[in-house]
């Protein structure tokens, strides 16, 4: 499979998570290959913000925002009824948008938890519902692309409800592709590791620093890979190849080892 075939112009994207990050540079990318975009996000200001640097990339193609929280259990109608409203039929679909917490289960607002499920899983999952089922109908080619994460993989303490979260939007993605390929809809999952964004709060100058030494990825190179994945139809796809080395032993850790580990992280929990 190959990059679809598109009118530019003509045909529409919808990014979560689109104000900063990985969701800016999947815009920035999309822009340049002829979509039209909807960017959904939780602040006017950075939708704003990405949007004034799309603008002078192209000449032609529209550019919409919409802030709004998706960690709400009527959000995707809702996304999905505004999106409608406009008139606009929607062939790409990236749930991109996340929030990251790093944080014992008994230590975690319930509020928090239930925002971390919403969005990630049932905010995602009605919009795969949503965009699908009209995917089918109208009969076109579909893609779908969801954000997870390396950390499903690593259920270690204080990662639980993060990871679970991620693990769900996994095997959801892949068992839903299966479901939807004979539809011409194509699903993927992206688990990358850490990527250089705020989203883990750290400060820009170890964002540089983590990048500089290979233990985070630019949130470019990210968006690029998850791209890459997904025009050639890979159901799951974890950006680069030595993190995929890994994921046996992250498994496999005994918790004799990541008992010492536990105890120096524990002051970064919050």
């Amino acid at each position: 499979m190959s990059r679809p075939q598109i009118i530019p112009a003509h045909t529409w994207a919808l990014i979560t998570g689109a104000g900063t990050g990985i969701g800016r540079c999947y815009a920035l990318h999309l822009a340049r290959l002829g979509y039209n975009l909807i960017l959904v996000g939780n602040h006017t200001e950075t939708l704003t913000q990405v949007v004034s640097e799309l603008e002078p990339l192209v000449e032609g193609q529209i550019f919409r925002t919409l802030a709004m929280d998706l960690a709400r259990i009527e959000a995707a109608e809702e996304l999905y009824e505004a999106v409608g409203a406009a008139g606009i039929e929607i062939d790409l679909l990236i749930n991109n948008a996340g929030i990251f917490s790093f944080c014992d289960v008994l230590n975690t607002e319930e509020e928090r938890i239930e925002r971390m499920l919403l969005l990630h899983d049932m905010t995602a999952t009605k919009l795969c519902l949503r965009y699908a089922t009209r995917m089918k109908e109208r009969g076109v080619h579909g893609h779908i692309l969801n954000m997870s994460s390396y950390s499903l993989w690593m259920p270690f303490p204080g990662l639980a409800i993060y990871s679970a979260s991620k693990a769900y939007l996994k095997a959801f993605s892949v068992a839903f592709s299966k479901e939807v390929e004979e539809h011409g809809i194509t699903v993927t999952a992206i688990c990358p590791a850490g990527v250089a964004t705020d989203l883990y709060g750290l400060p820009h100058d170890l964002q540089r620093f983590g990048t500089k030494i290979g233990g985070l990825i630019t949130a470019d190179r990210c968006a690029k890979r998850g791209l890459n994945a997904l025009w050639r139809g890979t159901r799951c796809s974890v950006p680069d190849w030595w993190n995929r080395l890994w994921i046996p032993l992250l498994v496999a850790l005994p918790m004799w080892i990541l008992r010492p580990i536990r105890h120096y992280t524990m002051r970064f929990q919050k």
